[in-house]
Order: structure tokens, then C-alpha cells, then sequence
């Protein structure tokens, strides 16, 4: 047989696929595009008018805003070198206590708990976000700090040799110490915020869990896994970006928490970096107090503070946003 001579191929012509969209998509598409720009617009509206009432403060504070340790805006001293430190321990006291009973809850509901008992706990979860926050800071006041105090004086007389635990004064380490040593604390405050950002990991988790592939489940089940090896193999590795963006979006709430620490801490300028001791201070719960016997320049100052918080919490959001979009893929498992 004699093969075909070779010649060139005729070119190849492309064409583009169009999806025909009916009005219905269309209005739905410009929609969404609108919304997108809204909140866009928003945060950079938000942006905009605290950077420039913040100027006249940053102007004269400089870089040394960042690292001054006292609150004196009228003589020309302040900045957030004492509060921004106590606003992250807020924070992180709440996560370390916040993450463990997240997980675990948002596991037992997708894996464990039967279909009616998860509706049950699903709506308790949703309520727990509904109640507002001054709830949870009036029954932090006046119930949790007097109920906490046998717990912080164990941790400061056991664990007193690591930094934050340790309470000044030998008094206040004994059992017979004044309990007021142990009230309104960093510990405490965090305790309370913890009940305010378990709602919002429990959710994220429990929703990158329940995203889980089936089939997965079905063959670490057909290998012989029980239902821990399921979780343990399948379900936490697959939920894992969940898990890191739920609690980075935990923490964006737990540092803008104003009420639970305007009524519980007692406020201080400085640097306290002893949880179970009595001091404190957070950037929101500062704006709170100071905010209506300011003058116009203690005014631009408190917008300084409030410009690094929402800088420190839009960074945190959005790290957490993106996360948890990167984890619905599945890739992890």
C-alpha cells in the first residue's frame, strides 16, 4: 500500500462557545457584580475616612505611635505600644479555649450526633451567634469573674514559673490571698469573648466537614477503619483549611470585642503580659471610653488607633476568607 502524500493541513478554524443567558441570569450576574462593589466601596470608604481623620495624630506620633506605651494626647504622648500587645492576648486567651470546644462540637455534629439530634444543635449554634454581645459581657461580670478566680489562683500557684501565669505579689499566690488580684484580667475577658467566637468557628468547621467526598468515607470504612480512622483520615484533612480559616475569622471577632472588655478590665496603658493578673486594655474598649471627652486631636488620635485595628482585622478576615475557599476543593485528602 502505498501511503498518501503528505501535505499541509487544511487550518483549523475556532470557534467561541457563548452561553446564551436569559434575563433572569443576567439581572442575577449584574447583581451579584453590584453587590461586589458595594462592599468594596464600603471597606474603602471606611478606610479612607479613618485614615485621613487619623493623619493629624499620625503626623505628630510617627512611628513612635506604635510603640508608645501611654495614652496622653494632648501633651503630644500616645500611641498603641501598650494596648495593641493586650488586644492580641484577648484574643488568643479566647482562641486557646474557643478552638478545642469548636472542633469538637462542629466533628460531633457532621460525624457522630444522629440526624435529629444535629438539627438540634445546629439551631442552638445559630441562637449562641444571635445573642448579642452585651449578654455574654453582663454574665462574664457578674457570674464567671467570681467563678473563676479558684481557677486562676491553681494556674498562678502551680504554673506561676511560666511568664503569664505569674501574679505579682506573694499574697496574691497564696490560698488565702485577695481575690481581687485574679478579677478583671486579661483571663477573664478572654473567657467571656471565647463564648462570643465559638458560634462562627463552629459553623465554618462543621461546613468544611460536612464537604467531606463520600466515597472517601466509604473506602477508609471498606479498608477496615472504624469511625475515628474515617475522621482521622478523611474528614479532619479535607476540613483542615475550615478549620484554619474559622479560627482566623474567631479571632478578627475576638480582637474588635468593645463590651466584654470595657465592663470587665480594669483599664492600664502598658504592656501586661500576666493573663490572670489584674490589668488591661484592647484598642475597641479605649475608643469606647475615651471617645466622647476627647478633644479634636485626642478625637484623631483614638481614629489612629481605630485605623490599626481594622487594618490588623482586614488582613486576618481576608487571610481567613481565602483559606476557607481554598479548602472546598478537596485537594487536601
Amino acid at each position: 500500500m502505498v501511503p498518501p502524500p503528505v501535505g499541509e493541513a487544511p487550518p483549523v478554524k475556532r470557534r467561541r462557545v457563548r452561553a446564551v443567558l436569559g434575563t433572569g441570569d443576567r439581572i442575577f450576574r449584574h447583581g451579584h457584580r453590584l453587590s461586589a462593589v458595594l462592599v468594596v466601596a464600603v471597606i474603602g470608604a471606611v478606610g479612607l475616612f479613618l485614615g485621613v481623620k487619623a493623619y493629624p495624630a499620625l503626623i505628630v506620633a510617627k512611628l513612635h505611635f506604635f510603640t508608645t506605651q501611654a495614652w496622653e494626647p494632648d501633651a503630644h504622648r500616645f500611641g498603641v505600644g501598650g494596648i495593641l500587645p493586650d488586644t492580641i492576648f484577648i484574643a488568643l486567651v479566647a482562641l486557646a479555649v474557643s478552638i478545642p470546644i469548636s472542633l469538637g462540637l462542629a466533628l460531633f455534629i457532621s460525624e457522630i450526633a444522629p440526624r435529629r439530634i444535629q438539627r438540634i444543635l445546629i439551631s442552638l449554634v445559630d441562637l449562641m451567634a444571635a445573642v448579642p454581645s452585651v449578654v455574654y459581657a453582663l454574665w462574664g461580670f457578674n457570674y464567671l469573674q467570681g467563678h473563676t478566680i479558684g481557677v486562676s489562683r491553681f494556674l498562678s500557684t502551680w504554673f506561676g514559673w511560666i511568664p503569664i501565669f505569674k501574679v505579682a505579689g506573694p499574697s496574691s499566690a497564696s490560698i488565702l490571698g485577695s481575690a481581687n488580684a485574679y478579677t478583671a484580667s486579661t483571663f477573664i475577658v478572654g473567657l467571656t469573648v471565647s463564648l462570643m467566637v465559638i458560634p462562627i468557628q463552629c459553623s465554618v468547621m462543621r461546613e468544611a466537614f460536612s464537604q467531606a467526598p463520600l466515597g472517601e468515607r466509604e473506602g477508609a470504612y471498606a479498608l477496615g477503619g472504624n469511625r475515628w480512622g474515617m475522621i482521622r483520615t478523611v474528614v479532619l484533612p479535607f476540613g483542615r483549611g475550615g478549620v484554619i480559616g474559622g479560627t482566623m475569622l474567631g479571632m478578627g471577632r475576638a480582637l474588635g470585642e468593645t463590651i466584654a472588655v470595657y465592663l470587665i478590665i480594669s483599664p492600664v496603658y502598658t504592656v501586661n503580659s500576666h493573663i490572670l493578673e489584674t490589668g488591661g486594655n484592647s484598642i475597641s474598649a479605649l475608643i469606647a471610653t475615651l471617645f466622647s471627652d476627647s478633644s479634636k486631636f485626642g478625637t484623631s488620635a483614638l481614629m489612629a488607633a481605630g485605623l490599626t485595628l481594622f487594618a490588623l482585622s482586614l488582613v486576618i478576615n481576608f487571610g481567613a476568607s481565602a483559606i476557607v475557599a481554598r479548602s472546598r476543593s478537596g485537594a487536601e485528602s
